[in-house]
């Protein structure tokens, strides 16, 4: 049971509000010498892993770029332009990055956009203009609203777009799920059948965008009604 040590300290080290990657450390460290693990194995399999996993150092070179072009104005501009677009709505908006996130996913360029590199800097940004064009100034509440829908968006088009893309992780882990119960499934079969899925994913989250625009043009038409009273 000692080997299950390292989930209480994660669950004390986060709640304690520690360094999460310290607190990480801390428990693979505990989990491995419980297990029988000698320094020298428990350090091998780190760099194993980070080898393993070489692109997560791109994030380091990713965010500084960001925080780069957000400190030179980029969601500025990115609200700017979306004003001068008047036919341009929050829906339509998060609908036509819904459609390009699942089509990007479905032949394999998952790392093209995502929340750090897209949805904060750009799209966002962009989808609280459009809010504002539509509903006028918006609350706290509000806002933070819009910035969950920008992320649920880009949620729904990357987990329902990229299955239909045969090579990727999922395929192969429910392709490898369905040998052991004696299932042989190729898996160029398991992407067609994903279409569908993302099909109706896209006409879901699509209905709820539009719900969203609706929303939105009420409570402009309510603001414009009290402005003229």
């Amino acid at each position: 049971m000692w080997v299950l040590s390292g989930i209480a300290i994660l669950l004390i080290g986060f709640a304690l509000r520690i360094n999460p990657m310290a607190v990480i450390l801390a428990a693979a460290l505990a989990t491995g010498l419980a297990g029988g693990m000698d320094v020298h194995a428990i350090i091998a399999a780190f760099g194993k892993a980070f080898n393993d996993a070489r692109y997560v150092s791109i994030i380091w070179i990713v965010l500084p770029v960001i925080g780069l072009l957000e400190a030179k104005g980029l969601q500025q501009r990115a609200r700017e332009m979306i004003l001068r677009l008047h036919s341009a709505t929050t829906g339509r908006l998060l609908m036509g990055y819904l459609l390009l996130r699942q089509a990007t996913a479905a032949i394999g360029l998952t790392s093209i956009a995502g929340h750090a590199q897209t949805v904060r800097p750009l799209v966002a940004p962009m989808a609280e203009a459009s809010a504002e064009a539509q509903a006028g100034p918006l609350d706290a509440d509000l806002r933070d609203e819009i910035r969950e829908w920008s992320a649920a968006t880009d949620n729904v088009g990357i987990f329902f777009g990229e299955d239909i893309f045969l090579a990727i992780g999922s395929i192969l882990l429910m392709k490898g799920v369905m040998e052991q119960y004696g299932i042989l499934l190729e898996p160029f079969a398991l992407s067609v059948w994903a279409i569908p899925t993302a099909i109706a994913a896209f006409i879901v989250h699509g209905w709820r965008l539009m719900r969203l625009d609706r929303r939105l043009a009420e409570r402009g038409a309510m603001r414009m009604k009290g402005a003229a009273k």
